[in-house]
C-alpha cells in the first residue's frame, strides 16, 4: 500500500464525540513511550503528523487521521502506567475502552509492545481483556532497532510464550522499527487486505 496522503481530521474526548465513523478504522494503542508516535509518522512517512514526545502519556485525546481518503487512522491514548484490575473492565481509560468495545467503524486494532522489556503486567492485562472483547488486533514490537535481532527474536519469543498463548485468540505478530523502517510494508500490508 502506498500512502498518498494522511491528514489530521479531529480529536476526541470520548466515544459520544468521536465523527461519524464513514470511512474503515485502523487504531493504534500502546503502554505510554512505547513509540506510537514514531510509528504512526513512519506508516504514513510524516514526519510530525503524530506527536513525538518525551513525556510518557501525552496523548490524552483520540485522534484521527484520514489515509488515501480511503480509511482512518486512530491514534488511542496509551494505558499509561496506572495499574490495571484484571477482572474490572479496562479501568486504564473509559473512554479508550468505550471505543474498542462499541465503535462500529473500527476494523482492527493494533497493540504495541516495547521489544526491549519482558511482559509488562499492565500490556498482559490489556490484552487479557482486550481479548475477551469482540476487537480484531494484532500485536507490533516496537524498537527493534535498540537491539540486536536475535535478542529481538528472543523478546517476542518469551512474550509468545508467557503471554499470546494463554489468549483464547492469537493475534498476528509485527516486528518494527521507526529507524531502519522495519515492519512497514508488513503493518501497511496487512491493513490493505482487511480493506479488501
Amino acid at each position: 500500500m502506498k500512502i498518498n496522503s494522511a491528514v489530521y481530521t479531529t480529536s476526541a474526548t470520548d466515544l459520544r464525540s468521536c465523527p461519524a465513523g464513514r470511512l474503515p478504522e485502523f487504531a493504534f494503542i500502546g503502554r505510554s513511550n512505547v513509540g506510537k508516535s514514531s510509528l504512526i509518522n513512519l506508516l504514513t512517512l510524516r514526519h510530525g503528523l503524530a506527536k513525538v514526545s518525551e513525556t510518557p502519556g501525552k496523548t490524552q485525546l483520540i485522534n484521527f487521521f484520514t489515509i488515501n481518503g480511503a480509511w482512518s487512522l486512530v491514534d488511542l491514548p496509551g494505558y499509561g502506567f496506572a495499574k490495571v484490575a484484571k477482572h474490572k473492565r479496562a479501568d486504564f481509560n473509559e473512554a479508550v475502552a468505550d471505543f474498542l468495545e462499541k465503535r462500529e467503524s473500527l476494523r482492527h486494532t493494533f497493540v504495541l509492545i516495547d521489544s526491549r522489556l519482558p511482559p509488562q503486567k499492565i500490556d498482559v492485562a490489556f490484552l487479557e481483556w482486550l481479548a475477551t472483547t469482540d476487537a480484531e488486533f494484532s500485536l507490533v514490537f516496537t524498537k527493534a532497532d535498540k537491539q540486536s535481532a536475535g535478542k529481538t527474536g528472543a523478546s517476542v519469543a518469551r512474550f509468545q510464550r508467557e503471554v499470546i498463548e494463554r489468549l483464547p485468540r492469537r493475534p498476528e505478530i509485527f516486528i518494527s522499527s521507526a529507524t531502519s523502517k522495519l515492519g512497514r510494508k508488513e503493518i501497511l500490508a496487512h491493513i490493505g487486505r482487511l480493506l479488501d
